[in-house]
């Protein structure tokens, strides 16, 4: 497996394994119990400040902070899952008899050609709903002609 990765799960880059651990933990109920927690400290000692402008300080800087390093955070996972998602669909795509193998990193395209694929597919979509033939065979390589019946 080495070899198709590149590397071993284990010899991920340290970024990685914090980045990993920080999104498991930061998605968990112990995090929101805990930014609960410190929302309500944090407005109950506004009393005791006298409601001041530091007071509002402190908790709009952890904010603003904690929020710019969240974005990246989400953004890598975001990238990730997504990454891993497209992976398993070229995969099936691969090797399904029938498919169009055109489709394979599909997402690699630039947008105007991803979004005339679509166009194709509602078109495509639109002659088989017309024809009753919902369980058809059903592919881009067709273009713009009748869908056919996958046999075996």
């Amino acid at each position: 497996m080495a070899g198709i990765l590149g590397h071993l799960p284990g010899e991920a880059v340290w970024t990685e394994r914090l980045a990993q651990r920080t999104t498991s933990w930061v998605g968990s109920s112990w995090a929101f119990v805990m930014a609960l927690v410190m929302t309500l400290l944090w407005l109950l000692s506004g009393p005791l400040y006298h409601y001041s402008d530091t007071w509002q300080l402190v908790m709009n800087t952890i904010t603003s902070i904690m929020t710019f390093l969240m974005v990246f955070l989400l953004q890598r996972s975001q990238n990730k899952d997504s990454l891993a998602m497209q992976i398993k669909l070229n995969e099936i795509l691969g090797t399904i008899r029938g498919a169009s193998n055109l489709l394979i990193n599909v997402e690699d395209l630039p947008e105007d050609q991803v979004r005339a694929l679509h166009d194709r597919y509602q078109k495509l979509c639109e002659k088989v709903k017309a024809n009753g033939n919902v369980t058809g065979f059903l592919s881009i390589a067709e273009g713009t002609g009748k869908p056919t019946q996958q046999h075996g």
